[in-house]
Parts: structure tokens; sequence; C-alpha cells
């Protein structure tokens, strides 16, 4: 039978987790592994020869790997004006 969750202060370690805004240990080590990996490669340079050598690893560099640098937001405002041309092919 499961045993019926606990309500109430006490309530042991339910719910602590990690607190909001602190680094995931775990990520922080793999990307600082993924880091040495790159540069035991050849670093900047390797990627650079790599990306000029043909033009699916440059295709691959734009749209898989710098994305990724990208912030996954963007907060401002956006105005957007339509020339005649494009209204004329949208319908507007």
């Amino acid at each position: 039978m499961a045993e019926e969750p606990k309500v109430g202060p006490n309530r042991g370690n339910a719910g602590k987790g990690r607190p909001k805004g602190s680094t995931n240990k775990t990520t922080t080590t793999a990307k600082e592994a993924i880091a040495l990996a790159a540069e035991g490669l050849g670093g900047t340079p390797r990627l650079i020869a790599w990306a000029k050598a043909d033009e699916k690893n440059e295709a691959a560099f734009w749209t898989t790997i710098y994305p990724k640098l990208l912030p996954l937001q963007v907060n401002g405002e956006m105005s957007l004006a339509l020339s005649a041309e494009a209204s004329k092919w949208l319908g507007r």
C-alpha cells in the first residue's frame, strides 16, 4: 500500500530542491567538459576550418550551433511596416 503524502509543517525535505536562480552543478560540469574537449580538438581555429571546409558544415554552424548562443526570449516592442509591394502580395 502506498504511503499517504505528508501534509502540514512536518513534510521533511519535500519541495526543497535547488534554490531558485542557483546553477545546476551537473550542467556546469558537463559544459566545462565539452569546452575542454573542444579546446583539445583545436578550439576556435579548428571550428572555423571545419565550417569553411564544406557548405553543409557552414549551414550546420549557422542553423544548429550558432543559434544556441542567442537568447531564448527577446523583450521589447516591435513595429512592422509593409512596403506597397508586400501589401499587394499579401492582399492588404
